[in-house]
Formats: C-alpha cells, sequence, structure tokens
C-alpha cells in the first residue's frame, strides 16, 4: 500500500472551461501522440538515447510509456531550440550526436561494452561519471561531460513532466488555472486539486 493521486485527475480536468483552450490542445496533443521512426537521429542513436533515458527518468512496465526521445528527435529534426544554449557546447544536434557517441566511448573504457549491452549498475555508473565531469574519452575532450549530461537530463525531465499523465501521477493540476487559485495557504487545496489516496 502506498500514497498516490488517483488516475484521470489531468484528463477529467482537460474536458472542462477550467483549462484555456490553447493548453488543452497543447496536452491533448501530448495524449494522443503516437511514436514516430526517428527523423533526426539514427535508428542505432535513438536506440542508445532511449537506453539512456530509462536509466535517468525509468518508467514502470505496467505504464502507458511516455515517448520522451521522440520529443527530443522531434525538436532536433524540426530544428527549434529550446530557449537556451551554453557558449561552451555546440548546437544542440551535435551536442546529441557528440553525447551518445561519448556515452558508448566511456561505456567501452570502462567496462569493454557498449553502454546498451551494460548492467543497470554499470550504465549508471557510465553516467555517473558523465555527470561529474569525469568519464573517459576522447570525445569528451571536446564536448564537456557535466554540461551534456545537465541538458540532457533537463530536456528529458521536461518532456517527462510536460505529459498528462505524468502530472496525474504527482497530482499536478496547474493547468486548470482558468479561475486562478485562491486556496494559498499551507495545506489547503482548491477543489479541483487531487488529493492523495492510500492502496
Amino acid at each position: 500500500m502506498h500514497d498516490h493521486y488517483p488516475e484521470g485527475t489531468v484528463r477529467a480536468l482537460l474536458a472542462t472551461d477550467l483549462v484555456t483552450e490553447a493548453t488543452r490542445q497543447a496536452l491533448v496533443k501530448r495524449l494522443t501522440a503516437s511514436p514516430q521512426p526517428p527523423k533526426f537521429f539514427t535508428t542505432s542513436e535513438f536506440a542508445l538515447l532511449e537506453t539512456i533515458c530509462n536509466r535517468l527518468i525509468p518508467q514502470g512496465a505496467d505504464d502507458e510509456p511516455i515517448d520522451i526521445v521522440g520529443g527530443i528527435d522531434q525538436r532536433l529534426a524540426n530544428n527549434e531550440s529550446d530557449g537556451w544554449r551554453y557558449d561552451v557546447m555546440p548546437a544542440d544536434g551535435d551536442a546529441y550526436r557528440l553525447g551518445l557517441a561519448g556515452t558508448d566511448e566511456t561505456a567501452q573504457l570502462l567496462f569493454q561494452q557498449p553502454f546498451q549491452q551494460l548492467s543497470d549498475d554499470q550504465q549508471d555508473d557510465v553516467l555517473l561519471n558523465i555527470q561529474r565531469a569525469t568519464a573517459p574519452g576522447k570525445t569528451w575532450e571536446h564536448l564537456p561531460a557535466g554540461r551534456f549530461f545537465e541538458e540532457l537530463l533537463a530536456e528529458a525531465t521536461h518532456l517527462y513532466y510536460s505529459h498528462p499523465l505524468a502530472q496525474e501521477a504527482i497530482g499536478y493540476v496547474g493547468m486548470a488555472d482558468v479561475p486562478t487559485w485562491q486556496r494559498i495557504g499551507l495545506n489547503e487545496l482548491e477543489d479541483r486539486e487531487p488529493k492523495l489516496v492510500n492502496g
């Protein structure tokens, strides 16, 4: 038994006038999007990025999957920016390609296998070395490992938690903001905010 939020809270609110039309359209589009073949990444790059994202944000086997990598691929294929970039980093597409190559290079140097063939603990070790900028490999001489990890984690987290199913899991209903928020005191909830249930 564990505390959780009831299913369907965000989806139910999307059918009400508590959500603006623009927000409704954006969230419904995310809910109904079907997986697409990669357009920016190669098939092998796409699969490697999926494996990495599954370590960063594991999704339950019984959960409806949220397509994080498809969102990254679509943004890069459309040559869209996420709005900012460190001046030490190359363009986003180049950074992803280099970072993926560097991840496999580090996996080979540490464990003599490609990243996708490593155990979960070994994959986490590779990612921790990248995060700490201690990952071995020539690639990281040209791409700041820590910055690459930071940007990947930020985009993966953004894509995951901007999806209605992830928002339902954490009880987030901030999209239902048409009537504004009046109960802003400690432990106060609007009627439309879900309450934790046990079981």
